[in-house]
């Protein structure tokens, strides 16, 4: 019987490019398939209104999808969130790194696949929180929701006009759930 070894984030890394997208679990390499047209229209409305407001209020960085944080070592963890915050206090004097971002973003949002299982959103989220995130945001397109996650257990479910608020970590920042779906 033979054991097969964990890939390491410095082998995903240097992955030549399949074509596919890539996270690493625990060691355990996940490839998806690229997005679809509705969830790539739902993390373009997201990072379209999260980015200028960042931005006009100099609060740090939000990173497009596939960017890659090193959540965990030994075995590696990298995932990559659909949409991410940093706030400026964590952005280093010398610059963005070039690989990975060495820890969790502030912010991960997550817009659901069809083919996502309950017990993966889940997975997903715990593990944005032991790193070191302080909110979640899973879009549900099916749904038209946005789950709200300021911390492992409190959780707001939002819909229609219901809004997103940035809260402290994104002070005056709203946005209309209905506004995320819009056709």
């Amino acid at each position: 019987m033979s054991i097969s070894q964990a890939t390491t984030a410095d082998e995903l890394w240097k992955m030549p490019n399949s074509g596919m997208r890539h996270e690493l679990v625990r060691g355990e390499l996940r490839s998806m398939s690229p997005a679809g047209s509705e969830h790539g229209s739902i993390i373009a409305e997201i990072t379209g209104s999260l980015q200028p407001f960042v931005k006009s209020h100099q609060l740090g960085k939000v990173f497009g999808a596939e960017t890659g944080f090193k959540i965990s070592n030994d075995p590696d963890t990298v995932r990559a969130p659909d949409v991410a915050f940093i706030r400026r206090e964590r952005i280093p004097k010398t610059g963005l790194p070039k690989a990975f971002w060495p820890g969790a973003p502030d912010l991960a949002v997550e817009v659901v696949s069809p083919g996502d299982t309950v017990e993966e959103v889940d997975e997903k989220v715990a593990d944005w929180f032991n790193a070191g995130a302080l909110a979640v945001w899973i879009v549900k397109p099916k749904a038209q929701t946005v789950t709200v996650y300021s911390a492992p257990n409190v959780v707001v479910v939002l819909t229609g006009n219901d809004e997103i608020d940035g809260g402290e970590l994104l002070p005056g920042f709203r946005y209309r759930v209905s506004d995320v779906f819009a056709p």
